[in-house]
Parts: structure tokens; C-alpha cells; sequence
């Protein structure tokens, strides 16, 4: 039997995806649409400006809410850079007011892609690693989630079932074996998988449970683009004779997934009433495929991490 999602499994409960721009944060949000929640869609690329974003790129949250509405949820786009308290105090009150609670908090703010460089500026040593820029990767990877959780966790705690998604790279059993990229992305990424941890600790009291899930090769418009495909024709890239001035992707690169994997993964846990059996750990997406027999869009259950 194929797999679809339940278009009212989520149906009443409010999702905030901080982060929902682009990549995985847009997956979250639009499997949380078609699983019929209400998703506020924060972050800082809007049709009214890109607002410190580090990234010059056309997409925005506004298309990130619509999708979700066309997928069957209803989508709320609000501009806030979360490296910034007071911006996200200002989101929690407006929440607050307006929906009075929050169900599903996912904390996929990042935005270093650029500052931890390709291949060939990664295993840079500390010493030889620029400062300002490894010092930024903390602060977006690390900062934007401790401030978004300190103004919107009160919001998740209002009622029992409250779900706390944090997403990093890596488990943290796969990133305590082997060295990620540099000292700066691997302490982000550890330090993520802790948070889940940590604050899982904090809201079990309450009721709520908290995950960290890192995606696997995700297929973001920005790998997209870096291998001159679509997601209509993705596989394209790992030819060996390309002649369109693109790299061929890896062997690996067959095993990528759409974002919206990812998010159905989260749609998958905010779903479960027994979901606080997952409280404080750190999962891929292919773990939590297995587990409830969800699929991507494609209807494969892709295992990137499972090569390693």
C-alpha cells in the first residue's frame, strides 16, 4: 500500500517553525501543512526584505506560508531574525495573543551555509580558521536556538503534549565518532543534539517532549542549484557524462531526500500520543521512517547516514 499523509492529523494544533525560509526549514513547515496544522513561518528573507539574512536568494517565508496553505494547513509568515531577543520576544506575544499557544516548536534556525565553506576550506585548523566567521556559526547555530526557546517555550508548556524539535547534523552517537567539517561546525552541531537533551530534561515535568533530528543528503534549493537540477530531475546529477558545466554529484547523493522527508518526520512525532518515548533523543529521519512508515514524496525511504 503506498503511503500519504493524513491531510487532518494535525489538524487544531499550532506549529512553529522557526527557520522556514528555504532547505529544511520550508520541509517542516509544508508537511506540517499537509497534515492540517496552523504553521507560523519565521525567519528573515521576506517579501518586504531580507533582513540580515546571510544569504542573497529569492526565496522568503511568505512562499513558505503559502505552500503550507496549499497543502491543505493554514500558513502565517512572520519576519524575525532570531539572533535578535527582542524580535522574538515581540513573535511569543503575538503568538500568545493571537493563538494563545504553541504545539510544535521546531528550532531550525542556521543560516552558515556560506561561512562553513565547501570541501575544499573544510579540516581548516582552528588556528588557521577565521575568527569572526567561526565565532557567527556558533551564534546562528547555537544563540538563535537558546533565544528562540527562552520566549517560546512558556507557550509550549500552556498545555500537556507540547513537542520540541531540535535539528542539527549528525546524531549525536554518529558525530561522537568522527570530526564534522571544522572545530566551529562540529561544537554547533554537537551543542544542538545536547540542547534536545537538556531541554528535554527541562520539559518533561510539563508534559512535553523534546527531539533532535538531523535530515540526511538534503536536496535544498541550494544543493539543487550547486548541481544544476530540480527536484523534478535531481537524479540528472549523478551522471557521469554531464556537459552542462555542473560537478556530478556522488555516489552517495542517490540516497538524498526531499526537505519534506524531514518534515514528515516531525508531522510523524507531533501525531503520536505516545511521542514522549522519544524524549531526549537524537535520530536521523530514516530511523523515524521505519518507525511510523512514512515515505518522502517520492515514496522510497532514503538512509544517507546508513553508508557511514
Amino acid at each position: 500500500m503506498v503511503w500519504s499523509p493524513d491531510p487532518d492529523a494535525l489538524r487544531g494544533r499550532i506549529a512553529v517553525v522557526a527557520g522556514a525560509t528555504r532547505g529544511a526549514g520550508r520541509g517542516f513547515a509544508t508537511a506540517l501543512g499537509e497534515a492540517g496544522a496552523t504553521v507560523i513561518c519565521t525567519g528573515r528573507s521576506s517579501v518586504s526584505g531580507r533582513t540580515a539574512s546571510d544569504y542573497d536568494r529569492a526565496e522568503t517565508i511568505e512562499e513558505t506560508a503559502d505552500l503550507v496553505t496549499r497543502l491543505g494547513g493554514t500558513g502565517i509568515a512572520v519576519q524575525a531574525d532570531h539572533l535578535d531577543p527582542e524580535q522574538v520576544r515581540r513573535l511569543a506575544a503575538r503568538i500568545r495573543a493571537e493563538h494563545g499557544r504553541i504545539d510544535v516548536l521546531v528550532n531550525d534556525i542556521w543560516g552558515a551555509e556560506l561561512l562553513k565553506g565547501g570541501p575544499a576550506q573544510w579540516n581548516t585548523p582552528l588556528w588557521e580558521h577565521d575568527l569572526d566567521d567561526g565565532l557567527r556559526i556558533l551564534r546562528l547555530a547555537v544563540d538563535t536556538h537558546l533565544i528562540t526557546s527562552h520566549h517560546l517555550l512558556p507557550l509550549l508548556i500552556e498545555e500537556p503534549g507540547g513537542l520540541l524539535v531540535e535539528v542539527t547534523d549528525g546524531t549525536t552517537e554518529i558525530n561522537a565518532s568522527g570530526y564534522r567539517i571544522s572545530v566551529f561546525y562540529d561544537l554547533a552541531k554537537a551543542a544542538v543534539n545536547r540542547l534536545a537533551f537538556s531541554q528535554g530534561h527541562e520539559l518533561d515535568p510539563y508534559g512535553a517532549t523534546a527531539v533532535a533530528i538531523t535530515p540526511g543528503w538534503l536536496r535544498s534549493e541550494m544543493m539543487l542549484d550547486n548541481f544544476g537540477v530540480t527536484e523534478a530531475n535531481w537524479r540528472d546529477a549523478l551522471s557521469p557524462d554531464r556537459s552542462d558545466g555542473h560537478p556530478t554529484a556522488p555516489e552517495g547523493f542517490a540516497q538524498s531526500e526531499s526537505p519534506r522527508y524531514v518534515g514528515r518526520a516531525v508531522a510523524a512525532l507531533a501525531a503520536d500520543p505516545r511521542r514522549a518515548r522519544w524524549n531526549q533523543r537524537s535520530v536521523t529521519v530514516a530511523e523515524l521512517a521505519r518507525a511510523y512508515g512514512f515515505t518522502d514524496i517520492d515514496g522510497t525511504r532514503p538512509d544517507s547516514w546508513s553508508a557511514l
